[in-house]
């Protein structure tokens, strides 16, 4: 009853709330007190040594590497290049969005952390401090959602990147596309474009720029698209099929899209996009729990340059039962060939999903399973998921896949999980079963038990659990598919239903 009269409350204050233009200093996410009881840290200070990759491109058109977007680049590898909170010494603090997610944050050079937070009300872009987190300014976009209370399943609206200029670009609900400047205690819009014309009432799910600077977009229900250099709008229909993520772009002019039925990669054309090819791959026969369409859950990770005689390659998970697969393709314009370079099955029988993108790491990739979770809007504890972290080792070369590690007790409902190369460490936003939490008193669990959810790090190298710090306990603390971000100084960011959580080691 206790969470539900404060999702009450804030619910309300949401609703009353003006758009803040001026800086207000953070206020923290209500905590639920019985997560007093718990042990705050779990593990050992991370002594994994860094690892090296092949540099990732650096996309003329987007911020740098590790600050753009929600999947770190265009590459979409998930995989940061600097390094993470290490521990043992966890400070963690917060700041309430009023019921709003914030499904990543992205950087700017100074080190001000831009985000979009999606919920109850009108969704806001919004400038945080980066130590504090207090409120630098906020723009508001138009009301997204129809009832009270919002569409969970609807992720438009909640991609953004930043631009070569320090521009946010996020499309809205009115399927318009905006370039904002924070300029001081404010943002200023520099350009907006009007989809609507063209689109109707779909919805924008992702917008991205190519290498040529087109800006291309795709909707829920199948329309892959580009603004061209002079304002121009050209479509694509993909008829029947759905688009559930966003997608990935390289250095060939390739824009690569998953939807519910296949894998593309699309070519800007002389006057249109144009399929260059398209290779279905086994979605299975059901929506499982966790998941929003039938098919795969990823956001497509692209892996090696496009000048490799392959053409570099592109990884996905399929939605195949009784085991679902990590699946790797040629990307080049010659196609994906006939059969794939290479695909491994993953996760129990029957209990297997993956909701967000693949990591790419040296060596292989990395998935999770986040078969079960479902967003309980009111419920004392959210569903307790199928546990499960793996490393497909890959020759991409040789063309074989198989299991490099699994971890078997890792329980990662929905994050957006991230590698860091410069720690060695994969950070996730765990969520234990009640009989695997740690109290720091002899108490019996059942009723005495809080919802608790936890910044936890692994072993990039075996997949070991090396720390878990406790980060609070209730529904506003759900991070309900929003990524875990790293800053310029190590800090560890989290968008929860109820703001973002600071994770940093004491300085």
């Amino acid at each position: 009853m206790k969470v539900a009269a404060t999702l009450t409350a804030l619910v309300a204050v949401a609703i009353a709330a003006p758009a803040m233009a001026a800086p207000r200093p953070a206020v923290p996410i209500p905590d639920d007190p019985r997560g007093l009881l718990l042990q705050p840290f779990q593990g050992e200070a991370s002594h994994e040594q860094p690892l090296r990759r092949a540099p990732v491109p650096q996309h003329p058109f987007m911020a740098a590497n590790d600050d753009s977007i929600i999947h770190n680049d265009g590459w979409q590898t998930d995989t940061y290049d600097r390094s993470g909170p290490v521990g043992p010494d966890l400070v963690v603090s917060s700041t309430s969005s009023l019921i709003r997610d914030c499904s990543s944050l992205s950087f700017l050079p100074d080190g001000t952390a831009l985000t979009v937070c999606i919920g109850v009300g009108n969704p806001q872009v919004k400038a945080l401090d980066p130590d504090t987190l207090a409120q630098i300014a906020t723009y508001p976009l138009p009301k997204r959602d129809k009832g009270l209370l919002p569409d969970t399943s609807n992720f438009s609206g909640g991609y953004f990147y930043l631009d070569h200029l320090g521009r946010l670009v996020v499309s809205t609900a009115e399927n318009h596309v905006l370039w904002l400047r924070l300029d001081g205690e404010a943002f200023t819009l520099d350009r907006e474009v009007d989809l609507s014309g063209v689109i109707g009432t779909q919805r924008i799910q992702s917008v991205l720029p190519d290498w040529s600077n087109r800006i291309w977009f795709v909707t829920q229900e199948g329309t892959v698209g580009y603004i061209g250099l002079r304002g121009e709008i050209r479509t694509h229909p993909l008829p029947g099929e759905v688009i559930a993520n966003s997608f990935a772009i390289d250095e060939s002019g390739g824009v690569f899209v998953v939807s519910d039925h296949a894998l593309y990669r699309f070519d800007g054309g002389a006057d249109r996009p144009v399929v260059t090819w398209r290779k279905t791959y086994d979605r299975g026969t059901r929506v499982k729990p966790s998941q929003v369409s039938q098919g795969s859950g990823t956001t497509p990770t692209l892996i090696g340059r496009a000048s490799l005689p392959s053409g570099g390659w592109i990884a996905i998970t399929d939605n195949a039962d009784p085991q679902m697969n990590v699946v790797v393709f040629k990307r080049g314009k010659a196609g994906p060939g006939a059969a794939p370079v290479c695909q491994q099955p993953v996760f129990p029988a029957n209990a297997g999903a993956d909701e967000n993108s693949l990591i790419s790491v040296p060596g292989g990739l990395i998935a999770e399973n986040n078969y079960g979770y479902l967003f309980k809007k009111l419920a004392p504890r959210q569903p307790t998921t199928t546990p499960g972290l793996v490393k497909v080792a890959v020759d991409y070369n040789a063309g074989t896949c198989r299991i490099a590690w699994h971890n078997d007790t890792a329980r990662v409902p929905s994050s957006v999980s991230k590698a860091s190369l410069g720690s060695g460490l994969v950070y996730a936003y765990t969520h234990p079963a009640v009989d695997e939490l740690a109290y720091a008193l002899p108490l019996p669990l059942g009723a005495l038990a809080p919802d608790a959810w936890y910044l936890t790090a692994f072993s990039i190298r075996t997949g070991r659990q090396v720390w878990s710090r406790y980060v609070g306990s209730g529904l506003l603390y759900n991070n309900h598919y929003a990524a875990v971000s790293l800053g310029p100084d190590g800090t560890a960011y989290v968008g929860t239903v109820g703001g973002v959580v600071r994770i940093a080691d004491r300085p």
